[in-house]
């Protein structure tokens, strides 16, 4: 959601962030998979009415959780953008900082409600690129980074470049990496393509395992819950495939 001084509030659809680890989101994907227009609308006037009892301005997340009933219930409303917020921008065509920095300073907000449902076009997902090491419960890695590539024709929005340090004093999120497309399954095959081309190198990050996320066949369908990653992904399945000596050797004389 999204307010101003002058009253006005508007609801930017909403955001599928069900795929987590220890209540940290892994994917996550606007519109949503659960979503029609009937309960898209319901949800959010329901956000939009929170904003208006508390006279919100500025950018606000509501969460709530939806049964597969389709109730809907809330949850908490976080005061600022999420680190979600690029693929609300990709699938509305807009800028939230910028409207946060317009709004900051006294202006009306830039489109009414009428006409940011009217912007909505097409799927977009993202995934968070950490550094990570899933086959050890997840444990956060440092060192420096030798190579660093982003892929052609996706958004990522990252620091990293060649030579960076990983140090040990921040959260592991590196990179998130945001494909958009005309319908879901469009995004979602950008997004495995993204990754495949995505070069992180000195460092180990979770990548491999974005990429078998995207390719189960729950993620595809589109039918899961919050319960997606200790069903598909125990840890006792993860396991750890670093390449052996004679394998890096070998591909050392192929190169």
């Amino acid at each position: 959601v999204f307010g101003d001084r002058y009253g006005n509030v508007v609801f930017l659809g909403e955001r599928d962030c069900s795929i987590q680890r220890r209540n940290q989101k892994v994917v996550e994907e606007a519109p949503s998979p659960a979503v029609d227009d009937k309960l898209r609308k319901a949800m959010g006037q329901a956000a939009v009415a929170a904003a208006k009892a508390v006279n919100y301005v500025g950018a606000g997340t509501v969460e709530f959780l939806l049964g597969r009933d389709k109730q809907f219930y809330f949850l908490e409303m976080n005061t600022r953008l999420q680190v979600e917020h690029p693929v609300t921008e990709l699938v509305y065509g807009v800028d939230l900082v910028e409207w946060q920095l317009r709004v900051a300073q006294g202006e009306k907000l830039p489109l009414s409600q009428d006409e940011v449902l009217a912007r909505r076009k097409g799927w977009a997902i993202e995934v968070r690129l950490c550094a990570e090491d899933p086959a050890q419960n997840y444990l956060p890695q440092t060192g420096t980074v030798l190579r660093w590539r982003a892929a052609d024709g996706v958004r990522t929005d990252t620091y990293l470049r060649d030579g960076v340090e990983i140090s040990p004093f921040y959260d592991s999120m590196q990179a998130k990496v945001i494909a958009w497309g005309e319908d879901r399954e469009v995004a979602r095959t950008r997004l495995i393509h993204a990754l495949d081309d995505t070069l992180l190198l000195g460092v180990t990050s979770n990548r491999d395992y974005l990429l078998d996320v995207l390719r189960t066949e729950a993620f595809a369908s589109g039918d899961f819950s919050t319960a997606f990653v200790g069903k598909h992904f125990p840890q006792d399945r993860l396991k750890d495939e670093k390449p052996t000596a004679r394998q890096l050797a070998l591909a050392a004389v192929a190169l």
